[in-house]
């Protein structure tokens, strides 16, 4: 007899292959409530698609309250637009939303290229090389400041700000944050503030053509968009610009490290780059859950969830769902309806999905434009993002000899 079904997504094995306790959970516990907290794990793709769907039974701001809420900062700062609903939302979220358009980010290519050829080429100079500090990090984070207006040269201190505001993501679902997690996010914050304020301040006097200028110009049906507002929405800019695309081309190189065949056939066909991005979205989901709080009384499979409980919806499971994906745990670059869910659905669908594909593609091309061969270097286990939401690492060690299209020094 198989013993009760049981899952606790920050157990290390668990997030190293969770993919075999998701199987099991689409057939044996589709809606899994967490003992004593009221929280509900959610794994199929249709309960997880409508979830995120519906903001009328399912809330993003019902996030802020409840038994699990940190106080700290939202009782100091306006929440950030992830945690709004409605009208406060769609507001927020129209004042940058052209900036992330089809059409805007496809100007950037050129941009994304030479950035990406001057990390991979300045990478090549050492045999052995760790791909996540010397291109999946600074890739995003640099593209993403020149896309706000802030100087490319504090990257590294964009980095440490966005790291520590990132560890702790999703822990206080299952956990009330500690006195000395809620200080240290607030303070974090704080020290973002004081660093964008004299930026923003500079802006009002001097605008420039990038988007924190548009930022403190901002008007929607003549009201202009708060100060805190605005400190708060580039926040959300720097973190959201880079942690998930930063992971997204982690786990690419993850991924075409452990198929080599895949790996020439891109090197020697690299149109084929996009439909493999878009299949390690599905497989390798950077972002493995997304949460949402009951607005009402809602019963799924059984189950009643009371307003304000949360359902954590696991885009990780359902992008492997059999009943949506045919071969699901199969890599598939031929896959022809890789609807996945990645970039979550509905009114709080990723804003920078067009950037994250952009950036992982063009750093995908370069990488193998510029290397020979590339394969791994070390064989143990890659070390894990700190928050159990991203499946990611923080290193990824390879040996890469450069081609002859590579800049030499």
């Amino acid at each position: 007899m198989s013993r009760p079904f049981c899952f606790d997504p920050m157990d290390e094995a668990t997030r190293r292959d969770p993919y075999p306790v998701y199987r099991r959970a689409r057939r044996e516990a589709p809606v899994h409530p967490h003992a004593g907290l009221p929280v509900t794990s959610v794994f199929r793709y249709d309960d997880v698609q409508e979830i995120l769907r519906d903001a009328q039974s399912w809330s993003s701001a019902g996030l802020r309250r409840g038994p699990l809420a940190s106080p700290g900062p939202d009782e100091e700062l306006p929440p950030q637009m992830m945690l709004q609903d409605g009208a406060e939302h769609a507001r927020l979220r129209s004042l940058v939303n052209q900036a992330f358009t089809p059409r805007i980010v496809a100007r950037l290519e050129p941009r994304v290229r030479e950035i990406a050829r001057g990390l991979v080429d300045a990478a090549l100079e050492r045999e052995k090389v760790d791909l996540l500090p010397a291109l999946a990090s600074p890739l995003p984070v640099r593209v993403i400041a020149e896309l706000i207006g802030v100087p490319p040269e504090d990257a590294a201190r964009f980095k440490r700000w966005s790291d520590a505001l990132a560890a702790n993501v999703g822990s206080g679902f299952l956990a009330a944050a500690s006195p000395a997690q809620q200080a240290a996010q607030l303070a974090t914050q704080r020290e973002l503030h004081a660093y964008f304020k004299p930026l923003a301040e500079a802006r009002r006097s001097d605008p420039r053509e990038d988007l924190l200028s548009g930022l403190v110009a901002a008007e929607l049906e003549g009201s202009r968009l708060s100060f805190p507002e605005l400190l708060q929405m580039l926040v959300l800019l720097l973190v959201a610009g880079n942690e998930t695309t930063t992971t997204l081309i982690g786990n690419s190189i993850v991924d075409l490290l452990e198929r080599p065949a895949l790996c020439a056939a891109l090197r020697r066909d690299r149109s084929q780059l996009m439909p493999f991005v878009e299949e390690v979205l599905r497989f390798s989901s950077p972002i493995q859950m997304d949460a949402r709080a009951a607005a009402v009384r809602v019963e799924l499979h059984g189950h009643v969830f009371e307003p304000g409980d949360i359902a954590l919806a696991w885009l990780g499971s359902a992008n492997r769902d059999e009943a949506h994906f045919e071969q699901p745990e199969r890599f598939d670059l031929a896959r022809s309806a890789n609807r996945h869910l990645a970039f979550g659905f509905g009114p709080h669908f990723c804003l920078g999905s067009n950037l994250a594909r952009l950036e992982t593609r063009v750093a995908l091309d370069v990488l193998l434009e510029r290397t020979r061969e590339i394969e791994p270097d070390g064989s143990g286990p890659l070390p894990l993002h700190p928050s159990f939401v991203f499946r990611s690492f923080t290193s990824v060690p390879v040996r890469a000899s450069a081609s002859s299209s590579a800049r030499r020094p």
